[in-house]
């Protein structure tokens, strides 16, 4: 499960950069993220907030809590991979 959620934070992460990319960064629907790409620039506050969110991923493994990242990869799949596929792709 951790995989999966490894692939759901890089897939949202480069899908919010194609997104930011082509609509600008009000498009960003989480007020830290969008404050930190003006503050550090997109590519650098995403890979940043991914891996922060990878690494609490890992450490939640690791504490054996699987169904936990489960569930966060399924969050992640449905409220921000999803959403992204569909504003980018099905539009």
């Amino acid at each position: 499960m951790v995989i999966a959620f490894l692939l759901a934070q890089a897939g949202d992460g480069v899908l919010t950069y194609l997104g930011v990319s082509q609509f600008g960064q009000s498009v960003e629907g989480n007020p830290l993220i969008g404050w930190l790409m003006a503050s550090l620039g997109t590519g650098i506050a995403l890979s940043a907030s991914k891996a922060v969110a990878g690494a609490f991923g890992i450490a939640l493994h690791l504490s054996a809590v699987h169904r936990l990242v489960a569930a966060l990869a399924a969050f992640y799949l449905a409220v921000a991979v999803a959403p992204w596929i569909a504003i980018l792709f099905l539009r």
